[in-house]
């Protein structure tokens, strides 16, 4: 790739879309070569997922792995798998090669097991094909799983000028040199070093005397969530990853970091909108009807739950309070608004490491926070009905009863995802139609009782 191209602000247009399938059909790869090299290899990626799967694959043929290793890692997962559907094991296992055991060995999990065997056996690089194979026996979704071998080590028993020899050799294989390890002769993590320290050092100097023995890790198998909470936190480049006996195994950097981000707010957000399992626009109907329609089927259920309990108070609620029934959408949207703006407080919380506290002083303070904006509410609320029925217990009972289902609302927005994060399980659910159904159904039956006991009927 040209270096100086890479700033370039990207535009993907469809005359550069008509060009490049206009090459291909031409097999003008000369031409062609020279056009995508101007290009930063993510925004050939993106070129790539626009174009037929025929055509994708000419340019992966086309390139040098060098250069179609990088756009892999950046393709479309859907366009990746069929892109690699096309390639034989030998071609694969070469773009393996030139990637980062991390980025191989992503690539290589989405493989058939019987695929994968085939692409490890050709990858000719000893070295590089037994780190992949460890890190495919990590569990998903842990810091092994996450982690790349490539990182600059150094023993504490080397001296500077012996230690910059050796990281020569370490360094070539490594993208970017954030942190330098030191180890003790068990290969046990005992410290680190800047490049600063290491070049301003005498040569004589022993690496114990001005490496920090201050550096932070995560376990090989804690959950790629929390290795991300801790990265946050103190502000990493990239953090190593270490055993039980505290071996160095690895290093994990941001840009993986900021993939477990993303994925997780995708998650998250398509929880919150009450949708199942991880999901894309482009997928077929049937996947997306499968994601979408528990979630549905629960507010369906709200509804008739809903309609039950109006049903129930029909009797009373004849003559004049039959008003009442007006609104009832009112009590309901308030109810639900109320009670995913708590929770979608309390989750963001929660992902951030920020909620600390009892869960008692967590309701009480939502408690507070309700009442307050529940009585400003139900004050014009009460002035509204008051004039337009010109019923001043009407009004009472409909503004009475709004405080309260709000409060109500508010509470169980607020213990919902606590409860359900203390339990395990993510609490991005409560903040979707789980939330607003359950509260739908509270506040009318909240709304009606109240009404009914301040009216007397």
């Amino acid at each position: 790739m040209v270096e100086e191209k890479e700033n370039i602000q990207f535009e993907l247009t469809d005359e550069l879309i008509e060009q490049v399938e206009r090459l291909v059909s031409e097999t003008k790869d000369k031409e062609l070569k020279a056009l995508l090299n101007e290009y930063h290899y993510a925004d050939v990626a993106e070129i790539l997922d626009e174009l037929s799967l025929e055509d994708s694959v000419y340019v992966i043929k086309l390139l040098d792995s060098e250069t179609t290793s990088d756009i892999l890692t950046e393709l479309d997962e859907d366009t990746r798998e069929k892109v690699l559907e096309n390639l034989s094991a030998k071609e694969i296992a070469e773009e393996i090669e030139e990637l980062d055991t991390d980025d191989a060995a992503d690539i290589i999990a989405e493989l058939s097991e019987e695929r994968q065997a085939e692409v490890i056996s050709q990858i000719e690089d000893n070295d590089h094909r037994d780190e992949i194979t460890e890190l495919l026996a990590y569990d998903e979704d842990t810091a092994g799983s996450l982690m790349a071998k490539e990182l600059v080590k150094v023993y504490e028993t080397w001296t500077v000028a012996g230690c910059l020899r050796r990281i020569r050799g370490q360094a070539k294989d490594v993208t970017r040199v954030h942190s330098i390890y030191v180890v003790n002769k068990k290969e046990k993590l005992i410290g680190r070093l800047s490049l600063k320290d290491l070049i301003v050092a005498k040569s004589e100097q022993k690496i114990a005397d001005i490496s920090k023995d201050t550096v932070d890790w995560v376990y090989v198998h804690d959950d790629v969530e929390d290795v991300a909470r801790v990265m946050a936190k103190y502000d990493l480049e990239a953090i190593p990853v270490v055993d039980k006996n505290q071996t160095l195994l690895g290093r994990i950097t941001i840009d993986d970091i900021v993939d477990v981000l993303k994925e997780e707010a995708d998650k998250d957000y398509q929880m919150a909108a009450g949708i199942t399992g991880d999901v894309e626009a482009d997928d077929s109907i049937l996947e997306l009807t499968r994601a979408r329609l528990p979630w549905l089927f629960l507010g369906l259920l709200g509804g008739v739950g809903a309609f039950l309990i109006m049903e129930g108070f029909e009797e009373a609620f004849k003559g004049e309070a039959f008003v009442l029934f007006f609104f009832t959408p009112l009590i309901a949207a308030m109810a639900g608004n109320v009670g995913v703006q708590s929770s979608a407080i309390i989750v963001q919380g929660l992902a951030n490491d920020d909620v600390r506290g009892s869960v008692n002083s967590r309701l009480i303070k939502e408690m507070l926070l309700a009442a307050l904006n529940g009585t400003i509410l139900a004050l014009f609320l009460f002035l509204f009905v008051w004039a337009t029925k010109g019923s001043f217990i009407t009004a009472l009972a409909i503004s009475v009863s709004l405080i309260a289902v709000i409060i109500v609302a508010g509470l169980i927005g607020t213990f919902v995802p606590l409860f359900l994060d203390k339990r395990g399980i993510d609490p991005a659910i409560a903040t979707g139609p789980f939330i607003t159904t359950s509260n739908d159904i509270f506040g009318i039956l909240i709304y009606f009782w109240i009404a009914r006991l301040i009216l007397g009927i």
